[in-house]
C-alpha cells in the first residue's frame, strides 16, 4: 500500500497529494503514464506500467498511435488500465530535458493535459509519477514546482471539476525528499 506523505485540500474541496510507493497498485481512477511519443513502452515507469498492467495496454497504445498520430505534450492519449487496479492509464508524454526551450512549458502542459483528459473521463481521482524527472532528466526540484503548479491552476480554474484527488506517487528517496522540500516552500 502507497503511503500518503503530505496533503494541500482546496477551497472546492479537491485535494493534491505526494505519496510513497508504487503507481501501478494506485486503486485510482486513472493512472499518468510518463510516455515517450510512440507510445513504446520500453523503459522506466512505462516499462513497469505496462507490464504489470498486461499486453492490453501496448495492443491499445499502438492501435491508439494508428488512428491519431503521435501524441502531444499537451493532448494525451488514453487506454484501459489493463490488469492494473485502475480504470485507465493516461500516456503523458513529458519533455526531454534541454530538447527545446520550453521544457517548463511542455511539463506543465503535460500535466494540465492529464488532469482535462481525466476530467473528460470523469474521473475523481488521479496518480501520477514524476513526469520527465527519470530516463528524460527534467531535474527533480523544477519539475516538482511545475507539477504542484499546473495541478493547483486546474483546480483554481475549474472547480466544478469530476477530479477530486491528484496524487503524484514516488518511489526513490531522493526524488520524495526534493519534491517535500519544494512542497513546504510553495504550501507552507
Amino acid at each position: 500500500m502507497n503511503t500518503v506523505l503530505v496533503e494541500k485540500k482546496f477551497p472546492a474541496g479537491q485535494s493534491l497529494q505526494i505519496a510513497q510507493g508504487d503507481i501501478t497498485i494506485e486503486e485510482a481512477d486513472a493512472i499518468v503514464n510518463a510516455a515517450n511519443e510512440h507510445l513504446a513502452h520500453g523503459g522506466g515507469v512505462a516499462w513497469a506500467i505496462s507490464k504489470k498492467g498486461g499486453s492490453k495496454i501496448q495492443e491499445e497504445s499502438d492501435e491508439w498511435i494508428r488512428r491519431h498520430g503521435l501524441v502531444s505534450h499537451a493532448h494525451p492519449a488514453w487506454t484501459s488500465g489493463g490488469l492494473l487496479p485502475a480504470k485507465f492509464v493516461i500516456h503523458a508524454v513529458g519533455p526531454v530535458w534541454g530538447e527545446t526551450s520550453d521544457d517548463d512549458q511542455n511539463l506543465s502542459a503535460a500535466v494540465t493535459g492529464s488532469l482535462q483528459t481525466a476530467d473528460e473521463l470523469k474521473c475523481e481521482s488521479i496518480s501520477m509519477p514524476a513526469i520527465s524527472t527519470g530516463i528524460f532528466g527534467f531535474p527533480k526540484d523544477r519539475a516538482a514546482g511545475i507539477m504542484f503548479k499546473a495541478a493547483a491552476e486546474y483546480f483554481e480554474k475549474n472547480p466544478g471539476s469530476s477530479l477530486k484527488q491528484v496524487r503524484i506517487v514516488l518511489f526513490d528517496k531522493a526524488t520524495i525528499d526534493m519534491f517535500v522540500v519544494v512542497w513546504k516552500n510553495i504550501f507552507q
